[in-house]
């Protein structure tokens, strides 16, 4: 009796300290829910986010490769995409040449105008991006004295168009001379085979892609045969060049031969543009350029863009070495930023 007595007495002590407890205890379970669904809220949430991170990461792979499909290197060699860095690196090398204040903008247009010619044109222009637009925007920049145009080497044709497209942007009237032999193939190679472009070198896609490049054929003249042949130079030395494009033959031999040729019929103030100079593949461009210069020359550096040197020519000839001592600078610090 006295022990039921002490369990009851026991028990109704405790029944308000319990009561507490219990509602303690339901506010923690409670809260305790409550976290629970906003966790389980959180995941959801986050589960929504990935699924459309992933949509967007598709839709920009998606996106990337259409991209790739048009700037990509399938079927041209080279790839057309090019970051802001290297791009504005270009535009600095081209400021540095010409002196021009907006070269960024003159370069971001020439890289507009190499989408459309290869979109529009048939084959391939030769090079990669940053060469193709080194040339194409710095030659209207250094003031030719006139649009006479000669190329010598010109693959597809597409590179005639776009240099002509330029010199009519710094208001010249251009007429546009070729040299070429129009071999099936690209003769500078050490593999003669079908271009990967899947198109012939030959005069009717040249003259097609320069129909598709706006230039008119009646200021536009093609000779067939090899520019060190002289009764080809003798077919285009009836005029003075404002621009002359070396861009055949690249040995040291045949460079050395078209830069003597170059020294004959370029107009003074004229520029003369060697392809791929500085190149570790073409090393002969380099090499009778550098000694080409250290003779007499009527030809001075204006500077190095990419893999294309610029070079003015001067009313007379100058015996000895062409490249100024600060010039010389550049070209070392230029050669070591392309080995880096």
């Amino acid at each position: 009796m006295a022990q039921r007595w002490a369990q009851d007495t026991t028990a109704r002590a405790l029944k308000p300290v319990l009561t507490v407890l219990d509602r303690r205890i339901e506010r923690l379970a409670r809260k305790r829910a409550r976290q629970v669904l906003s966790e389980s809220s959180e995941v959801l949430d986050l589960r929504t986010e990935v699924l459309q991170l992933r949509t967007e990461l598709e839709k920009m792979r998606t996106g990337g490769y259409a991209v790739d499909l048009l700037l990509g290197s399938q079927g041209r060699r080279s790839t057309r995409l090019i970051s802001e860095e290297r791009l504005r690196t270009l535009a600095a090398q081209i400021a540095e040449t010409t002196g021009a204040p907006d070269a960024y903008g003159r370069v971001v247009q020439a890289y507009r105008t190499l989408f459309e010619l290869e979109l529009r044109g048939v084959g391939r222009l030769a090079g990669g991006a940053p060469n193709i637009l080194g040339k194409l925007a710095t030659t209207p920049l250094l003031d030719p004295p006139n649009g006479e145009i000669l190329e010598i080497g010109t693959l597809f044709g597409l590179f005639s168009g776009g240099m002509a497209r330029q010199i009519s942007r710094v208001g010249l009237n251009y007429r546009l001379t070729i040299i070429d032999p129009l071999a099936d193939v690209q003769l500078q190679v050490k593999e003669l085979k079908a271009d990967t472009s899947g198109s012939p070198v030959t005069e009717t896609v040249v003259r097609e892609n320069l129909a598709l490049a706006g230039v008119d054929p009646n200021r536009m003249r093609l000779v067939k045969g090899f520019s060190e042949d002289p009764k080809v130079q003798a077919a285009v030395s009836d005029r003075e060049y404002g621009v002359v494009i070396i861009d055949g033959d690249h040995s040291a031999e045949g460079v050395a031969n078209d830069l003597v040729f170059a020294e004959k019929i370029v107009a003074p103030g004229g520029i003369v543009v060697l392809d791929d100079y500085g190149d570790k593949n073409w090393p002969g461009v380099e090499r009778a350029t550098k000694a080409h210069l250290a003779g007499e020359s009527r030809f001075e550096v204006a500077g190095v863009v990419a893999t294309s040197a610029f070079l003015r020519a001067l009313p007379e000839p100058v015996r000895g070495q062409r490249i100024p001592v600060a010039r010389q600078a550049d070209l070392t610090q230029l050669e070591r930023q392309k080995q880096r």
